[in-house]
């Protein structure tokens, strides 16, 4: 059965029901599928006194369109201008704020140098978190999402191998040894050093980013974090004059991407898959290793899409032991397995008022027999259970005779249960292949249940396509373990431990 295919393009579904590859050609000819709230986009943004100064003009910018520089040996249509968010998303969005908070640059240059790497990331949190948290308590007005613009010094120290330089260096006054951390899991000190509020920091991981959505999270409030250099470009130049990340360039990208994650973020649908069978639910499964301070093991997390609807939300399932050293995988235990599945499943039935008639899980690793056997008493006799091994695989290559590389699309079918995906390539209609290195495939490998391999294929290369925090053509990899990657990043930035209870399903905006 050994073949090579190519599969076509899925086409995506926007507004006055119009069909078509490209979301961006989508978004300027037809709108967005959901009409979006009326009275646009409600916002708010905290940032220092010139953050929030550079993030309002450029909202008065994106209201205006933007046209990116496209060398001449470059194609135009892998770059297309932004006509302005009104002209795109149908609804409008002031340059006026409905909450705005400054957090004073000295307070952020006074965590941001600290010398232990735990309490610089943790405190330079603390002073955008907490005051985020108050607004949501305390101010009659709110936001439907909160822009944290930060300062580039922000992006550079606070990341998991951030290192400052000893001439910036602030001595920290409290530091504790992993060795404490241990203890402190099991027994109690009475030790001032060693208290809540010293400990907390080593609890949670050295990245910015994860860590605020993790602290937010239980308050929901939305948020999208902005480097001031991605809206401002040139006010951060190099020493030729320059702006030092060429940001300059690709100015109508950063308005496509951010508005169209805010759109989402704010309730509204920009676009679904178009043709697509009904009743058919996937669940992306990624297990991640907590933080070593954590009581605990291993956290399994999940996405779960509706391929009919375009919508997704996502579970935090149990913190155990899944690591299994002698194969080197996770794996779930039977009643585990039994109450993530069942968990969805009850999403599923309170959205569509049935189960569905296919559900597709998706996961890096094979499926054991107790794992599998949990997820099939949870799914019943009227769901059809297919379980799928998803992995990126450097072990094939393909070329093509020409100075473009392999096609978007192409597959090459081992068996009836195993095949290589080109889930990135060329794209014809960009005329250009969006990437540097030549494009790897995806392994795919229907490891359990039965189902066709071109269904799964034609599916994959679909859900490439639901990344709504960005926008560009397609994703390489398919929004279940994207989503459930990043759901995973965000969960595990903090002290989970098996007592925790598992929350109610949240959309993947809350993580992302």
């Amino acid at each position: 059965m050994i073949e090579l295919r190519k599969f076509g393009e899925p086409r995506l579904l926007f507004g006055h029901n119009q069909s078509i590859e490209d979301p961006r050609d989508g978004l300027t000819l037809f709108g967005t599928l959901d009409d979006g709230k009326p009275f646009g986009i409600r916002w708010g943004v905290i940032g220092t006194s010139d953050g929030i100064k550079r993030f309002k003009k450029w909202v008065e910018r994106i209201n205006t369109p933007i046209y990116d520089v496209v060398e001449e040996s470059q194609p135009k249509d892998a770059r297309p201008p932004f006509l302005g968010f009104e002209t795109t998303f149908r609804i409008p969005w002031s340059a006026k704020p409905a909450l705005e908070i400054e957090v004073p640059e000295t307070d952020i240059l006074g965590c941001v140098y600290l010398e232990d790497a735990h309490q610089r990331v943790y405190k330079t949190v603390d002073l955008f978190s907490t005051r985020i948290l108050k607004a949501v308590t305390n101010e009659e007005s709110q936001a439907d999402i909160w822009f944290v613009v930060i300062p580039d010094y922000i992006h550079k120290y606070c990341r998991p191998k951030s290192v400052v330089e000893a001439r910036l260096r602030i001595g920290s006054k409290v530091k504790i040894a992993p060795r404490v951390l241990k203890q402190l899991r099991s027994q109690t000190s009475f030790l001032p050093e060693y208290q809540e509020d010293n400990v907390a920091p080593y609890y949670f991981e050295l990245n910015f980013h994860n860590q605020l959505k993790a602290r937010l999270l239980k308050s929901r409030a939305l948020t999208q974090i902005i480097r001031e250099s991605t809206i401002a470009p040139w006010d951060f130049p190099d020493s030729w004059g320059k702006p030092a990340r060429g940001m300059d360039k690709m100015q109508a990208a950063v308005a496509w991407n951010i508005s169209t994650a805010v759109f989402y973020k704010c309730g509204g649908r920009p676009w679904k898959i178009n043709e697509i069978r009904d009743g058919v639910c996937y669940i992306g499964l990624v297990f991640k290793q907590l933080p070593e301070n954590t009581t605990g093991g291993n956290a399994c997390c999940a996405a779960q899409m509706f391929l009919d609807s375009g919508d997704g939300v996502v579970f935090k399932g149990n913190v155990g032991p899944w690591y299994n050293p002698e194969d080197g995988d996770y794996h779930l235990d039977r009643k585990a397995a039994a109450n993530l599945i069942g968990l969805a499943l009850d999403t599923y039935k309170g959205k569509m008022n049935q189960p569905p008639s296919e559900l597709f899980i998706h996961g890096k690793v094979d499926f054991n027999d107790e794992e599998w056997a949990g997820f099939r008493e949870a799914a019943g006799s009227k769901t059809n259970l297919v379980g799928v091994r998803i992995k990126e695989s450097n072990e094939l290559k393909l070329f093509r005779k020409s100075k473009m590389p392999v096609l978007r699309g192409i597959a090459y079918i081992h068996s009836k249960r195993k095949a290589y995906l080109w889930s990135r390539g060329y794209v014809p209609r960009l005329q250009t292949y969006p990437g540097r290195e030549v494009p790897n495939p995806l392994l795919v490998d229907v490891c359990r249940g039965r189902v066709e391999i071109d269904v799964v294929l034609n599916d994959l290369l679909a859900l490439t396509k639901l990344n709504y925090n960005t926008c560009v053509f397609a994703d390489g990899v398919p929004v279940t373990l994207r989503f459930a990657n990043a759901v995973g990043e965000i969960l595990t930035a903090g002290p989970l431990t098996r007592d925790d209870k598992i929350e109610p399903p949240l959309p993947f905006k809350h993580y992302i």
